[in-house]
């Protein structure tokens, strides 16, 4: 396998990624593997409207659908090795001997990774109307592929949230409360409070269709 450090989405095999995130280096980590979650929840939705037969009046929104997951699933990718390298400055951080250089650079890391995270669930939040919209209208004999699919993306949106929010968190090592963090970053605070209506909603679509992905699962 190569170096580790040279490990990315972009120029790696599967095994060799996966590889990378077994091992205790953090970089990739999961805020990596939640983009690697919403890439593979945007190639399913990519496939599942490839196989998709719409009524002429929804040609237009079909075709709207393919070409966004097939975007999404290249800069899911690149989210991923974006965030493995914000993992791997916060890591160094905290490497640092205590002192007021440390607690700069967490300060700094956190802020970053936070940030980071941020613009995944977000991109990952974006999705959720296409893949609903496939629920209804996509090819019935992929429903299974379309609940994989709420899954990834469920994962994707639970670690950006889970990540923002620890990394808010970690700010306090600086010196600082909650409630300051809170007041110094009010976007990337309302920003978890957005993720986890976003769970809410997928958690709810996916309720919706599971009786026909699982109809052995209601008998």
């Amino acid at each position: 396998m190569a170096d580790s450090e040279a490990v990315t989405t972009q120029r790696s095999t599967v095994e060799d990624w996966t590889r990378a995130l077994a091992e205790s280096i953090g970089s990739p980590g999961g805020g990596a593997g939640a983009g690697v979650m919403l890439a593979i929840a945007a190639s399913l939705t990519s496939m599942v409207a490839g196989y998709t037969e719409a009524e002429e009046h929804q040609l237009g929104e079909l075709s709207n659908v393919h070409g966004r997951a097939r975007s999404l699933r290249e800069v899911a990718l690149q989210l991923a090795d974006d965030d493995a390298t914000a993992s791997k400055a916060f890591g160094a951080a905290f490497r640092l001997e205590p002192g007021p250089e440390r607690e700069e650079a967490i300060h700094r890391a956190s802020v970053v990774a936070a940030k980071a995270s941020a613009v995944l669930g977000e991109r990952a939040i974006d999705a959720i109307g296409d893949l609903g919209w496939l629920a209804s209208n996509g090819n019935p004999a992929l429903i299974a592929d379309v609940v994989v699919a709420f899954g990834a993306l469920r994962a994707a949106v639970t670690g950006a949230r889970t990540n923002v929010s620890f990394d808010l968190a970690a700010l306090a090592t600086a010196g600082t409360t909650l409630e300051d963090i809170r007041e110094q970053h009010p976007s990337l605070w309302a920003t978890v409070e957005h993720f986890n209506a976003a769970l809410e909603r997928i958690d709810e679509l996916t309720s919706g269709i599971d009786h026909r992905a699982a109809p052995t699962d209601v008998v």
